[in-house]
């Protein structure tokens, strides 16, 4: 979950690596440091943001080629100037970053304290570079051997950079279940968590995968995997604008990516949906297309808000397709020991493509003859280059650690997989199919509909930024969106929220209901409102604050409702991209009003790499 950065070449390596930070602080945020060559190692770093560091290093030697940089999530460790990253080794001639859990750590570090080693830190970080530092004393190795005979003892995750006072201009790199990617440039490499801080340098990358090392110098990048046989690095180029990573004018990055979604959806169905002469062109479901229609399950495997997602294509997927579906936490999913026949469809939910657990639930899942589909935002990806197939989003880098556009482009690229499934297999009508093609074809119209008219949200946060609690309601492909503006306010507000089936409400939580809750409904026109208007009289009739996500004209919901938020009509099976925005900006409005840091909410990151 950490942010790396690296950089060798002959530019000036600081302005490069903190410029990079600030652009991977989404990934943790609870400290920060560099290690640059200057005439030996030099290691600066500091509890808190890049800014703060930036602060504490003004007037410091910081000419250097070479250098090596992070952003921390904490794991092992308090959040602190001591458990910040780099850290050095005993010696002082090596400095490392590193981003997972070393899970053995504590065995490691027992045999280097019995060999006279101390520790000037809680990570487990500190003892892995020790144990290099250990190997290659004792073995009178090369440090790249002594990398390579550690990293077999360790178990766990681990992205490492690491940079020796010996050797000038050299970075060696290495990865086991958390991203890297190195950027190719003229005499020049940088390396990083992900393309971000390498995007106005160079478009030329290599993406590394598990169990192999790099030897990174200006004009030289050598692969080689942990066998120490050489690999031919396949060099990408990267289909992303430098403006794609910047604001853009919005305050914040999760506001422009909210307003980002007519763009986004547009995109996600650009060039695959083609609502005149009735197609869907999807090359990589095609291909398992069979596969699918004959499933006797599928299983939506995701974490947080992708998890929502599933929950949502779930509805969708066994009304259009008349195939069973499950919908599971990656995180319970992989400790369980499911139940995986050979042909089930997996389908991996990720905007990273990088989620630690999706990725372990994925893996167990093909080792026992799943098929695993792929639905990923980030080209390259782990999860993307572990499934058979899949179809990636489209939404374009998502920098706010909330995701929103994530979320949207997620659905309409589901929506697309059951739609294109059901009418192969024939569980959906002719007209209905043409219909909902058509439909899902205006949705990024619909969006920009909804944030025009989405003016009163910012008052309504005002009004409500005080609540200590919020219930949120709603039933069938609504009833995952309550979750999702659930999770949103929690996220960015700090306000206990839960989501609940409207129906379930009078099995526990209409016990919490009196003058002073918020009650939020997804009350949009579908087969359910009749039910959820009749939850709406209850809440009312208890005098709580009925606040409502309505289809535009909706009167009944209307009177009933303190505070509405409106939407134009769609089909039920499409209206959650609609009725989910302005939950997304009710969060935003209300962190704001707050004084929260919306981009960057406390304790979180943005891809969770570990577990």
């Amino acid at each position: 979950m950490c942010g790396i950065v690296g950089y060798t070449g002959p530019r000036e390596a600081y302005p490069i690596i903190i410029k990079g930070l600030k652009r991977l602080e989404y990934r943790g945020y609870d400290s920060t440091g560099v290690a640059l060559q200057n005439g030996g190692l030099n290691v600066y770093k500091k509890k808190g943001k890049v800014a703060e560091l930036e602060d504490s290093i003004i007037g410091k030697n910081l000419h250097s080629h070479i250098g090596i940089g992070h952003t921390r999530w904490a794991t092992h460790g308090e959040p602190s100037d001591r458990n910040a990253h780099p850290h050095q080794s005993s010696s002082g001639q090596l400095a490392m970053i590193h981003n997972g859990i070393i899970e053995n750590y504590n065995q490691l570090k027992q045999e280097l304290i019995n060999k006279g080693y101390t520790f000037s830190s809680d990570t487990d970080t500190e003892v892995l570079l020790n144990f290099i530092e250990e190997i290659k004393k004792n073995n009178d190795c090369s440090l790249e051997e002594a990398v390579r005979v550690a990293l077999k003892r360790v178990t766990g995750a681990y992205v490492i950079l690491l940079m020796s006072a010996d050797d000038p201009e050299t970075i060696i790199a290495a990865r086991k279940g958390s991203p890297l990617v190195i950027g190719v440039g003229k005499g020049e490499h940088f390396l990083g968590s992900d393309a971000s801080p390498m995007l106005e340098y160079t478009k030329e990358v290599v993406y590394v995968n598990d169990y192999e090392l790099a030897i990174v110098k200006p004009d030289e990048l050598v692969l080689k995997n942990l066998g120490n046989e050489k690999l031919t690095p396949y060099v990408q180029r990267l289909d992303i604008e430098l403006a794609a990573i910047e604001k853009g004018g919005y305050e914040h990055f999760m506001l422009k990516e909210i307003f980002e979604q007519p763009q986004t959806v547009y995109d996600c169905l650009r060039g695959r949906l083609d609502a005149v002469e009735g197609t869907i062109t999807m090359s990589g479901i095609q291909q398992y297309a069979e596969q699918i229609m004959n499933a006797n399950r599928i299983v939506m495997v995701a974490c947080g808000t992708s998890w929502h997602a599933g929950l949502v294509a779930e509805y969708i997927f066994e009304e259009l397709c008349r195939i069973n579906v499950e919908v599971e936490y990656a995180s319970e999913f992989r400790y369980r020991n499911p139940v995986i026949n050979k042909g089930d469809v997996i389908i991996a939910i990720s905007q990273s493509g990088e989620t630690a657990d999706t990725l372990v639930a994925i893996e167990n899942a093909k080792s026992n003859g799943a098929i695993i589909l792929g639905v990923v935002n980030v080209v390259g990806s782990s999860i993307a280059r572990m499934s058979h197939a899949g179809a990636y989003t489209h939404a374009g880098p998502e920098i706010g650690v909330a995701s929103t556009k994530a979320f949207t482009a997620q659905l309409a690229v589901l929506t697309m997989i059951a739609l294109k499934i059901g009418y192969m297999k024939g569980t959906i009508t002719q007209k209905r199919y043409m219909n909902l093609l058509k439909e899902l074809q205006e949705i990024p119209e619909k969006v920009a509909w909804t944030l025009k008219h989405s003016d009163n949200i910012k008052a309504l946060a005002e009004k409500y930024k005080d609540a200590h609690d919020f219930l949120y309601l709603g039933r069938g492909y609504n009833f995952p969106v309550a979750l999702e503006g659930a999770l949103k306010l929690k996220e960015i507000s700090y306000i206990h929220a839960e989501g609940y089936p409207a129906a379930e409400m009078k099995h526990g939580p209409i016990a919490l209901v009196d003058e002073n809750l918020p009650v939020v409904f997804v009350a949009t026109k579908d087969s359910f409102h009749e039910k959820v208007v009749s939850n709406m009289q209850e809440i009312k009739a208890r005098k709580g604050r009925v606040i409502s996500v309505i289809t535009e004209g909706d009167e009944t919901s209307a009177s009933l409702s303190e505070d509405v938020m409106v939407v134009p009509e769609a089909d039920e099976i499409l209206a959650p991209m609609l009725s989910v925005i302005p939950l997304q900006l009710l969060a935003y409005y209300i962190g704001l009003a707050r004084g929260c840091d919306v981009d960057k909410p406390r304790n979180l990151a943005k891809s969770v790499t570990v577990e």
